[in-house]
């Protein structure tokens, strides 16, 4: 179950986002796409996705359903967890009357279980703290046994501590769902903690490709200033994030 990006090319207004963008993510691995603000990294998730179509280029996603974890949980304010997570399972076309009442209510408590929030069915998003409304949006995610998790900032937002907790199931999915997953972040914890791999996006085109590791040794004018946080250096920060 992999990902294939061959020449993938997005404009808006006139300005290349992403300027003939390849990259193959493996079965089970996690690719970590990194870069400052307005580099692209969101509009790759976007298409990958469905929610947005290429200008050109070429995407192979084999057999398998995709999910999505958004940035800010995105969670129905006027829905219980319980009908939060299993909404793609009572409304999507595919799985709409598939499963009875009490097989959804053992579907979304494993769920749950796996994110390590147990019996919280009954609950709004508006009783939750953050970091337990990004661990039921990976409930939502997995509840349709996706074969790709796509992540866009999943730790943003969060306190270090939190951040730790979401990283740790975010591992523990894949090792539980075998998923191959791609992950859009700043935060160099998590690219340190949940990257096989790791992609730098910058001006429309790879900058840097390599691990976690290669990231931190690297020794180029791109990698020095995502990792410093510098202001100075070839990178610098759009007027508007893609």
């Amino acid at each position: 179950m992999t990902i294939k990006v061959e020449n993938l090319t997005k404009e808006f207004d006139g300005r290349k986002v992403l300027d003939n963008i390849s990259f193959t993510v493996e079965q089970g691995e996690i690719l970590s796409i990194v870069g400052f603000s307005g580099s692209g990294k969101s509009t790759i998730l976007k298409i990958l996705s469905g929610l947005l179509k290429p200008d050109s280029g070429k995407i192979d996603i084999s057999d398998g359903d995709v999910a999505m974890v958004f940035q800010y949980s995105a969670l129905f304010d006027s829905l219980n967890v319980f009908d939060n997570i299993s909404f793609a399972l009572q409304e999507r076309k595919e799985f709409r009357g598939k499963y009875t009442k009490e097989q959804l209510k053992e579907i979304v408590a494993k769920s749950l279980k796996t994110v390590g929030l147990s019996g919280i069915e009954n609950k709004y998003p508006h009783e939750l703290s953050g970091g337990m409304q990004k661990r039921v949006s990976l409930a939502r995610a997995i509840v349709t046994q996706p074969k790709f998790i796509l992540y866009d900032e999943p730790t943003a937002g969060l306190d270090p501590v939190a951040s730790t907790v979401i990283e740790d199931y975010i591992l523990h999915l894949r090792n539980e769902t075998k998923a191959t997953s791609i992950i859009v972040t700043h935060q160099m914890s998590t690219i340190r903690r949940c990257s096989d791999r790791v992609i730098m996006l910058y001006d429309g085109h790879i900058v840097f490709r390599g691990t976690p590791d290669d990231l931190l040794k690297a020794d180029t004018p791109y990698t020095k200033q995502f990792v410093s946080a510098s202001v100075e250096g070839p990178m610098k920060i759009a007027a508007s994030g893609f």
